[in-house]
């Protein structure tokens, strides 16, 4: 870890929060790939629309790693609600896909500061409630789904956890990593963690000022979830953290929130890495182990659906 830190060091790139969004994005899409394992290649790989309320149409690209109807994993991707995409993310996802045997739909829901939220919430939800109601058209069983993410990702998944659970949608998984949880970055693992470290408090602070509306869009469980008063009766979790994370702290708070109400939990916890670091496995082996770990969560969260 600390030598690919040293590697970014040396090629002084002009960090994401000194820039626009729209700049932000394009570096990051730039070097998305650069420590990815291989491109897997799957059965097949669809690109689709599913509709927003608004009218809009959200990119949706289907991974199913064999023929047949398959549960499928509705996953979205990290980025701090403003940059990364499908194109981003596919590596990771077809990666998932492979390992786990399950399909993998990844959502480009809408990014800020163009849409602010709760946009990215809501797309997330109304291309989940497609999916139960649609899926079995492009080979899903919709009595089989999972939710998942990385980051912000990882937070819209707890927030359509919550949803499922009230709108009576059984989802069989929600598969954390690294989610953002709380409405403040105030714990110890913010400061220990928050400079240098590729997330830095900085780059938080530049997400979240192009996602929020106001600082009372903090307190809305749809963007920090620890902030819902009640998480009984929602999917089990599978959460996967990185030790050297400013979000470590919140998101161990979160799996205990729901442990403490009878919620099941596993949790893996992958010491000396930071946040980013399941896109990094050309150079880390907890990468690699971190995505083995999630497949093999998915596939005993399907077995016993």
């Amino acid at each position: 870890m600390q030598a690919v830190l040293q590697r970014m060091g040396r090629a002084r790139r002009t960090p994401l929060h000194e820039m626009t969004a729209q700049a932000a994005r394009q570096a990051y899409a730039a070097g998305a790939d650069v420590l990815e394992v291989p491109r897997a290649a799957l059965a097949s790989v669809q690109d689709l629309a599913v509709p927003a309320r608004d009218g809009a149409q959200l990119p949706l690209r289907l991974y199913a790693p064999a023929p047949g109807v398959l549960p499928v994993l509705l996953y979205f991707h990290g980025g701090g609600f403003t940059v990364g995409s499908i194109a981003t993310h596919d590596i990771l996802c077809r990666e998932l896909a492979r390992r786990s045997g399950c399909a993998v739909a990844s959502l480009d829901y809408r990014l800020a500061p163009e849409h602010r939220f709760p946009v990215a919430a809501h797309d997330a939800w109304d291309a989940l409630a497609w999916l139960h109601a649609h899926g079995s058209a492009v080979g899903i069983d919709p009595g089989r789904i999972a939710v998942g993410g990385d980051s912000a990702g990882g937070t819209l998944a707890a927030v359509c956890a919550l949803q499922a659970r009230d709108a009576g949608l059984p989802l069989a998984l929600q598969l954390l990593f690294y989610p953002g949880c709380a409405s403040w970055q105030d714990s110890a693992s913010h400061a220990r963690y928050g400079r240098g470290l590729l997330l830095d408090s900085e780059l938080i602070r530049f997400f979240f000022n192009q996602y929020l509306r106001s600082d009372a869009d903090r307190h809305d469980w749809r963007f920090a979830p620890l902030a819902a008063d009640e998480v009984d009766g929602v999917a089990p979790a599978w959460f996967g953290l990185a030790e050297c994370d400013p979000l470590v702290d919140e998101a161990l708070a979160y799996a205990d929130k729901l442990r403490a109400a009878g919620v099941a939990v596993d949790l893996a916890l992958y010491r000396g890495v930071t946040h980013e670091f399941i896109k990094m496995g050309r150079a880390l082996p907890e990468a690699v182990q971190a995505h083995a770990d999630a497949a093999r969560a998915l596939q005993l969260a399907f077995a016993n659906a």
